[in-house]
């Protein structure tokens, strides 16, 4: 079958449908799988790893993966579900094998005392408007470089609830961790963002409507020249 066609007929299949088609080597119904995903999956990876190019190497690996086993997807969760676990899996081995740091913080743990290194480590539109867009551009920038720093355990919780907006029950089977820390590591990656966003926004005033270099330089400039010559103010 052609793959615009087969793509066509997955399109409406449910999780247990889709899978079925794949496990039975439909590779349209795979391609449709990767579509379907693709965004929040590799969000996922991105979120553990922090590198564009090993979430891309490690979505791959877990599509592979995916694929291979696909015949044991019961539907006992949902496929997003399933896949998840698949991604943040192979991310974290990822992550360990390439890391240089001394310790991984584990997703799946309950150690909660990356609170103090959280804090250290957080210290970075619209079309008929150029200008609004470059600012819109800019904002994502830095609010993506204040989500690359936090936390291993925080920062993909963020993700799959704040950006992916999944609900705490799904986040919490998809990292195999209890609601409750769902929900704790949640709030405390918020409020270090806010902190963090906080504290750009104050260095930003301060610099805001700067008067030094050129602007001081000309009106210095512009008074002594008047002082110098104070005919000139009265042409």
């Amino acid at each position: 079958m052609p793959a615009i066609a087969t793509q066509a007929a997955t399109g409406g299949c449910t999780d247990v449908e889709l899978a079925a088609r794949v496990a039975a080597g439909d590779h349209g119904a795979f391609e449709q799988l990767m579509r379907r995903y693709n965004r929040p999956l590799y969000r996922t990876a991105r979120s553990i790893l922090r590198d564009d190019v090993e979430a891309e190497d490690v979505l791959q690996d877990a599509y592979l993966l995916a694929y291979r086993n696909m015949d044991k997807y019961r539907g006992e969760s949902s496929l997003a579900t399933w896949l998840t676990r698949i991604v943040v899996n192979e991310a974290i081995a990822r992550s360990r094998k390439t890391s240089r740091r001394a310790q991984i913080i584990r997703l799946d743990g309950d150690n909660e005392s990356i609170n103090d290194a959280a804090e250290t480590d957080m210290n970075e539109a619209t079309s008929e408007q150029p200008e609004n867009a470059a600012m819109r551009a800019e904002a994502r920038r830095l609010l993506e470089k204040k989500i690359d720093a936090l936390p291993e355990a925080f920062r993909t919780v963020f993700m799959l609830r704040a950006v992916e907006e999944m609900t705490v029950e799904e986040t919490s089977a998809c990292l195999r961790i209890p609601e409750a820390t769902v929900r704790t590591r949640f709030f405390r990656a918020r409020s270090l963002l806010r902190e963090s966003l906080s504290r750009e926004f104050d260095f930003a005033l301060e610099d805001a409507f700067g008067f030094d270099g050129a602007r001081c330089d000309r009106i210095v400039a512009g008074t002594l020249a008047r002082v110098q010559n104070p005919q000139t103010d009265d042409i």
